[in-house]
């Protein structure tokens, strides 16, 4: 069983940054891909960015590329977004995905990934 639980969420002004924190527990955490995903107005979940189970392949959505980079650190039990440029748009609820042990590489696909934080607000001033 592995549990996440997402940070570094907040008020920023537009054009700032900010770095997402998922801290997981459990010993399988390392051994599965984790991604990144952001909540739509329509409730449904918009994929962000996804590294493999090690963190030496990743892959991005179109919506963020080119503003985010996707990093985790197993010594640690964490995964992290950075996101470069924030725009008013960029405002909503960011949610942690981890997949299931051995399910190492990275995928956009929700219904792929196992475990889900609560999700870190994110604010993007004018």
């Amino acid at each position: 069983q592995v549990q996440l639980a997402e940070s570094g969420g907040g008020l920023v002004q537009a054009g700032g940054s900010l770095r997402l924190t998922c801290a997981a527990s459990g010993r399988t955490f390392s051994s599965g891909a984790a991604g990144w995903f952001r909540q739509t107005p329509e409730n449904d979940r918009e994929f962000v960015a996804a590294c493999s189970a090690s963190g030496r392949s990743s892959t991005y959505g179109d919506s963020m590329r080119g503003r985010v980079t996707i990093s985790r650190d197993n010594d640690k039990n964490a995964v992290y977004l950075e996101i470069r440029r924030l725009t008013p748009e960029d405002r909503t609820v960011y949610y942690c995905a981890a997949r299931v042990q051995e399910r190492r590489a990275p995928t956009p696909r929700s219904w792929e990934y196992d475990y889900w934080g609560q999700g870190t607000q994110v604010t993007v001033s004018s």
